[in-house]
């Protein structure tokens, strides 16, 4: 229902923003009894990537990854269907066949959204652009954003007065993540450059003749072009590898690949070339390749990073890219609970967090309603830890290094990793097996404490669907 700016007025909740992570915020405030308005610019001004007004259009892919539970991007599915995830409910009434990752019919997915919105009376979209965050808070007690990666100008400068505007970004120079456990340790070295200080980097060793023909793979991978609207000019520090490749064949050995002060302890010689690797979470489970953001398409990345000595079995927590994107500082600005740390009637919800990804954004509006529901109650209720997917993925956006935060996926790696009995190797489908069984024992039992504060919520969600 479309509610004017008079009327708004009263209400105690706002989400700006009617994608993915808007919808499900909305939502679930409305499934605790919470009155909300969804503003929405669209279609009255649209963006570069969107062609219609509606909720929750899909304007990239139309699948949302992997069902399967042991796949990180399945558990948290399934850890959204605890809290009965509009998204989720509407993207299995809208499916069509995708083997096992759950793909959508786009129009099918909006209209179901958009309907099961309609129909919730707690919910009232605006149609209309904010522009100012801190009027809207003179309007409503609480406010979500959740506007994602081509939040509008103006929206975007009253985040940069309230977050402060050197932790507001509008590009992404993304470098891969790589799982530590599928380094091979006994080829990749620690090391820093001169033996200062800790030994904090993994190092990969070239040899000439593979780092030529690592150069010669770059040059003539596959690349992914930018939208029209995507006209980045990226600063020096965050060239795409594939650029410095192109400005000489040694760029790269004398640029983010140089083996300066490094010793390679198999040969006792320096490497004609090196990748460094550095620790990315606190746990130790993440390195990040130093200095590789790319453009590269993402099978390419694999095909050629794992020609790297040492990576021959990497496994990705996180592809690299470099693309259009508003996110903000999480780790300088953000709370646990998604509220900005100096005004916590403000949340942040999807991308604009620091997440990536369809199922991502939607985890990140849940979450944050959930907290702003509470805050409206005068409530502490339970929030998932970092056992679950998604307690994790808030974790990394709190406790990630601010001098170097990049969006992040779902993935494996940023959960605790498993308790392995003495003695025992455990294998990865063993493992990722553990990490499901924990995660969805950690989400029951949240659920049932969050019955104590909203005891019908999961049956006003049952009664309300389309």
């Amino acid at each position: 229902m479309t509610e004017s700016r008079n009327s708004a007025a009263s209400t105690p909740a706002a989400v700006v923003g009617a994608g993915l992570a808007g919808c499900e915020a909305a939502w679930q405030l409305s499934q605790r009894g919470v009155p909300v308005c969804l503003y929405e610019m669209r279609p009255e001004k649209m963006t570069p990537a969107h062609s219609t007004g509606n909720p929750a259009e899909l304007v990239c892919s139309n699948s949302f990854k992997s069902e399967n539970i042991e796949n990180a991007h399945g558990l948290l599915k399934e850890e959204l269907k605890v809290w009965g995830s509009l998204i989720m409910q509407c993207g299995e009434k809208a499916r069509v066949p995708a083997g096992q990752a759950l793909a959508v019919d786009r129009d099918e997915f909006s209209r179901r959204v958009d309907q099961a919105l309609e129909d919730q009376p707690l919910v009232r979209l605006v149609r209309e652009e904010v522009t100012d965050l801190k009027a809207l808070l003179g309007r409503h007690q609480v406010v979500i954003v959740a506007t994602g990666p081509l939040t509008s100008e103006a929206l975007s400068e009253s985040l940069g007065e309230l977050t402060g505007r050197n932790y507001l970004y509008f590009h992404d120079a993304i470098a891969p993540l790589v799982l530590t456990e599928s380094i091979d340790q006994s080829v990749a070295f620690r090391a820093s450059r001169y033996g200062k200080g800790e030994a904090d980097y993994l190092n990969c060793p070239l040899d000439e003749a593979g780092y030529h023909e690592f150069v010669r793979q770059i040059l003539e991978a596959r690349k992914i072009p930018p939208h029209s609207f995507e006209e980045l000019r990226p600063f020096e520090g965050c060239m795409p590898i594939e650029d410095m490749a192109a400005r000489g064949a040694l760029t790269l050995a004398f640029g983010p690949m140089k083996p300066v002060g490094l010793t390679d302890p198999r040969t006792g010689q320096r490497p004609f070339a090196v990748v460094q690797l550095r620790q990315d979470n606190r746990q130790g489970t993440l390195f990040g390749m130093v200095g590789f953001q790319t453009k590269m398409a993402w099978g390419e990345q694999e095909r050629i990073f794992r020609s790297i000595p040492g990576l021959e079995h990497a496994e990705f927590a996180r592809l690299g890219s470099l693309h259009r994107n508003t996110f903000i500082n999480a780790p300088r600005v953000l709370t646990g609970q998604l509220s900005l740390a100096d005004n916590p009637n403000l949340f942040l919800a999807g991308q604009i967090t620091g997440v990536e990804g369809y199922v991502e954004s939607t985890a990140m509006g849940l979450h944050a309603a959930r907290c702003a529901a509470a805050r409206l109650a005068g409530v502490e209720i339970p929030l998932p830890g970092p056992d679950t997917m998604s307690g994790a993925l808030v974790r990394y956006l709190i406790e990630a290094d601010p001098g170097s935060f990049q969006p992040i996926n779902s993935s494996f790696g940023l959960l605790d990793p498993a308790e392995v009995p003495s003695g025992r190797k455990q294998g990865k489908k063993e493992r990722k097996a553990f990490y499901a069984r924990r995660a969805m024992e950690e989400m029951g039992r949240l659920e049932k404490k969050e019955r104590e504060f909203w005891p019908d919520v999961h049956t006003r969600q049952n009664h309300s669907m389309v």
